[in-house]
């Protein structure tokens, strides 16, 4: 079964349908402070006393600033992923792999100064990329960027819960075309309203199937 088919399929039979929920109030909660900081950040930055100009430099800047925001979105994942993490990768490892079950018991929020660190980075490089908004091309930018860091992180995540962050990156040098693939789509799914909310779940769901799947392929290709 494809990783996609299983992540939908482990919504149900590894029980995640509660743990989404939490996910997506927390997601929504902080998507309204960004907003909120992104707004403020705006109206600081951007003061013009020529009236029309005033507005006109305001009304650009808020779009610029709306469209950065929306897809600056996916640098938080990371960090929302982070408190339920292990819970999920255990959950559906008992129904899939239950050979491969750890035996030490999921924490809460493992990886705590990580995930900040990780989150204050990709922020600033998605910050990096907001001028080229106006010239168009902000949102290729962002994707790509995202895609890039969102499919190592939650890989090197995934696999590091079993073998550590070295083996992880260790495995991803060899199979960097699926991993990184898994980041695009993992980063076009958080730019999807309402959905997004729940992204940062099936993200780990994802890149949990898709290790196992790369680790047997390594396994048989002597990596």
């Amino acid at each position: 079964m494809l990783p996609w088919l299983k992540t939908v399929d482990s919504i149900i039979r590894a029980r995640l349908l509660g743990i989404m929920i939490s996910c997506a109030l927390l997601a929504g909660i902080l998507v309204f402070v960004l907003a909120v900081c992104l707004a403020r950040l705006t109206d600081y930055l951007v003061k013009v006393e020529t009236g029309w100009l005033d507005s006109l430099i305001n009304w650009l800047a808020g779009i610029v600033a709306g469209l950065g925001g929306w897809f600056m979105l996916p640098a938080l994942i990371v960090l929302i992923a982070g408190v339920f993490q292990e819970k999920v990768i255990d959950r559906v490892e008992r129904e899939y792999y239950p050979t491969e079950v750890r035996q030490h018991e999921p924490t809460l929020w493992p990886d705590f100064v990580h995930d900040i660190r990780f989150t204050l980075k990709a922020l600033f490089l998605n910050i990096l990329v907001l001028p080229f908004y106006l010239l168009g091309v902000g949102p290729v930018f962002s994707i790509a960027l995202n895609s890039y860091l969102l499919g190592r992180e939650f890989f090197e995540s995934a696999a590091g819960y079993h073998l550590g962050k070295p083996e992880a990156r260790r495995i991803e040098q060899y199979y960097k075309l699926p991993v990184y693939s898994g980041g695009l789509i993992i980063t076009l799914i958080s730019l999807v309203p309402i959905v997004n909310l729940f992204i940062p779940i099936l993200a780990v769901v994802w890149m949990v199937h898709l290790y196992h799947g790369l680790l047997s392929r390594a396994s048989k290709e002597g990596i």
